[in-house]
């Protein structure tokens, strides 16, 4: 009965044994499997895998899309540093007597396209930061307008040509012009606060710049909301170092060298550095160089000149194909747009939206794939 008793005891004591050792091992598999999922090593917002932690608890993953309290533009939490504003799109210049600019290093997203003579043009769109500066600030044409009234932004520029008037304001924007209609075929007022910096250059052209503080300040005047805004963002945490590709520089060809682009990639902080003309692309008051997290290059119909003044006429209403650039790697996909008042729809070839990285993004708006190497 005592041998029994014994040999019953230690059958108990193994099974003992082995159950702590299986929830251990389950555990520690449990573990890995979460921190490997859902803790890149650095985001490229630069957050450490503690700060991403935190800010999953209001932003939530949902099928990998983050969603929550984010911005809209750059996928960020809303926090102290990062508002929720309404986007607010300014007209920036980029000839080369204007740069180095101010302020875009400050944009959630920026849009790039040709303008007269191959000088390329941004559309700045501001969320969630403030910018202290921002310019130099220059005129509307009617396709930087349909690119920015994707956005339901609070459109800000320095006049435009006569007929454009009529044509920006009956996309129903909320503008800041600074120069009223001529025409008088619209109700568009002088309203925008800015100032000159005749320091920057001895070309007036060069000299007009803005403060998006002012500018909100500017919208409760004209009667504005500065909450609400559209977005065709969505968001995803950074690819750990290790799953990110080796695609490494990117050249956007817009016109000529003035204007090419070239983006090269940084592998550890997971961003993209922007050069325009073979230089570093740098902002002007703190010399540091641009970088994106996220590089949408669109394909579209581009034509021009299309009048005695040199005007282009570009296509923002539609579908085309497009290249999605993050984590050092490219998605082939496509836009679309059914009209001018919702946002761009960004998709990969099976028709899914494309999951961004969080932070700053760059759009590059070409005629063909041709003008565009990786």
């Amino acid at each position: 009965m005592l041998k029994k008793n014994k040999k019953s005891f230690f059958i108990k004591i193994l099974i003992f044994v082995f159950i702590i050792g299986s929830i251990t091992l389950t555990s520690c598999f449990s573990q890995k499997y979460d921190k490997e999922t859902f803790e890149p090593e650095k985001a490229a917002d630069g957050s450490s895998k503690e700060e991403t932690q935190e800010s999953l608890k209001t932003g939530k993953l949902t099928d990998r899309e983050i969603v929550g309290d984010i911005n809209i533009l750059s996928g960020l939490i809303i926090s102290d540093g990062i508002l929720d504003s309404r986007p607010i799109a300014i007209m920036v210049e980029n000839s080369p007597d204007s740069r180095p600019q101010s302020g875009l290093i400050d944009a959630d997203i920026v849009f790039e396209v040709v303008d007269e003579g191959g000088i390329t043009r941004y559309v700045a769109v501001f969320s969630s930061r403030d910018a202290r500066i921002v310019g130099p600030v220059r005129s509307a044409r009617i396709y930087y307008a349909e690119i920015a009234r994707s956005f339901d932004p609070i459109y800000v520029f320095f006049g435009t040509y006569p007929e454009a008037y009529k044509v920006i304001y009956s996309m129903g924007l909320d503008v800041l012009s600074t120069i009223s209609d001529p025409t008088g075929e619209s109700p568009i007022a002088a309203g925008a606060s800015y100032w000159r910096d005749w320091n920057r250059s001895q070309v007036q052209e060069h000299t007009a710049f803005m403060s998006t503080s002012d500018l909100k300040e500017d919208a409760k005047r004209f009667g504005y909301s500065n909450e609400g805004g559209q977005s065709p963002m969505k968001f995803k945490l950074d690819a750990m170092e290790s799953e990110r590709g080796n695609i490494s520089h990117i050249v956007i060809d817009f016109s000529t060298s003035l204007y090419r682009v070239d983006f090269e990639y940084d592998r550890q902080a997971n961003k993209y550095l922007k050069f325009t003309a073979g230089l570093p692309h740098t902002d002007y008051e703190s010399g540091d160089q641009i970088a994106v997290n996220n590089i949408i290059v669109m394909i579209t119909e581009i034509r021009g000149p299309i009048d005695e003044a040199g005007h282009m006429a570009v296509t923002t209403v539609g579908k085309g194909d497009s290249y999605y650039f993050f984590d050092g790697k490219v998605t082939e996909g496509y836009w679309e747009r059914d009209s001018v008042t919702v946002p761009f729809a960004f998709k990969d070839r099976s028709g899914k939206n494309i999951l961004f990285n969080r932070g700053r993004t760059w759009v590059a708006v070409l005629p063909g794939v041709d003008r565009l190497t990786y």
